[in-house]
């Protein structure tokens, strides 16, 4: 069994007298043969956890278990995991074939025989059969990416650990090879544990989905979960591409009141709203792109917007409108153009809002929290 268990992690560096919290008391379950990915941005934890993992950084408090056996204390080559790296981290003076060879070499008692029916099978897995006995310097980026990549299938690891193994390659070659990753994910029911910064790769690849910030986890969910309920403002505001407009709102017992626009909220979402925010409260109305339509004006909650830019996309127009003082993102049909600087009306469906606290970003309107018990005031 390769799950993996992540209990309370935590991750100090000594800067010099200055401790360096990068990882903050991490819990984190991953199911055998999950693809699991740990996304968020630049310093997040997401890259030092996975080395912990992987046994290359070690782990100032908490235990991480694969299957059954803590590995805090097992070094590297024996946690039965193999890693593929950003850089690819080829040696090279070797050919593909030693490449993806010499970690069996080392790590194993197999015979030449065995090893090389594995890098065939993997070379053949990966489509670079007609490669193995040239060098790195006469490979593509792309096809370097798949030595490393082979490399790892021929260890047969519990796990696979990913970080960011696609971020040098070029926007075509990088949805190729999500594909790639994906389609061996399948054939090898491998649990795979895969970090990136790119919202795009989290949401498309993965299972489940972990969004760090500043050494903690923010959320973790399949992608649907994530992007339809996000847990607080960070994750609405990082998942999604636009992203999530947010306005500032003041609720007043029925409605939201904004700078340049009020909205009528029904009764049902008004009594659950009073159990998380009391009237005169100050919250954050988020609605993405995709939920705003153009109106008519005649609605009770029709906004009034003017349009600065209209950017074209293929299938679809990104608008972007100005709204009093803020700027309001709309993805549309491509067929569809208002005229820019010119007053229009736009609207969203209240099934499709978000209501974030503005002091901690909780999302008193996501599903997780229609259950929850609301907070005395002390």
């Amino acid at each position: 069994m390769s799950e993996v268990t992540i209990e309370n992690v935590s991750k100090v560096y000594d800067d010099g007298g200055n401790d360096i919290l990068a990882v903050d008391d991490i819990d984190l379950d991953i199911r055998d043969g999950e693809f699991m990915t740990i996304v968020g941005p630049s310093g997040s934890g997401k890259s030092t956890l996975l080395r912990m993992i992987a046994g290359l950084e070690s782990i100032t408090d908490g235990t991480i278990s694969i299957g059954d056996r803590v590995v805090n204390d097992v070094s590297p080559q024996d946690r039965g995991t193999a890693m593929v790296f950003q850089n690819y981290a080829l040696y090279p003076h070797m050919t593909a074939r030693k490449n993806m060879a010499y970690g069996l070499k080392l790590t194993t008692d197999l015979g030449k025989e065995e090893i090389n029916d594995r890098v065939e099978e993997a070379a053949d897995m990966m489509g670079i059969s007609q490669q193995l006995d040239k060098k790195p310097g006469s490979l593509s980026g792309g096809q370097q990416q798949r030595v490393a990549t082979g490399r790892a299938i021929v260890r047969d690891p519990e796990v696979f650990l990913m970080d960011e193994p696609l971020s040098n390659l070029d926007a075509k070659l990088r949805m190729h090879m999500r594909t790639e990753i994906q389609r061996i994910h399948e054939d090898l029911g491998t649990t795979i544990i895969y970090v990136t910064h790119d919202q795009e790769e989290a949401m498309t690849m993965s299972d489940r989905v972990a969004i760090f910030d500043m050494g903690e986890i923010q959320q973790v969910g399949t992608p649907d979960e994530i992007y339809n309920h996000p847990a607080n403002l960070f994750v609405a505001d990082f998942i999604g591409s636009p992203s999530m407009n947010t306005f500032d709102v003041t609720f007043d017992g029925s409605r939201l009141v904004g700078p340049d626009f009020e909205y009528e909220l029904s009764a049902e979402t008004v009594d659950h709203v009073t159990q998380y925010a009391g009237e005169g409260d100050e919250l954050v109305l988020g609605i993405r792109p995709e939920d705003i339509y153009l109106a008519d004006g005649s609605g009770t909650n029709d906004v009034s917007a003017y349009l600065d830019v209209l950017e074209p996309v293929g299938s679809d127009n990104y608008l972007y409108f100005q709204v009093g003082d803020d700027e309001c993102r709309v993805r549309v049909p491509g067929d569809v153009k208002p005229e820019e600087n010119k007053e229009v009306f736009i609207a969203f469906d209240e099934e499709n809002i978000h209501l974030f606290h503005p002091e901690d970003g909780t999302n008193i309107l996501a599903e997780s929290q229609r259950t929850a018990q609301p907070v005395a005031d002390d």
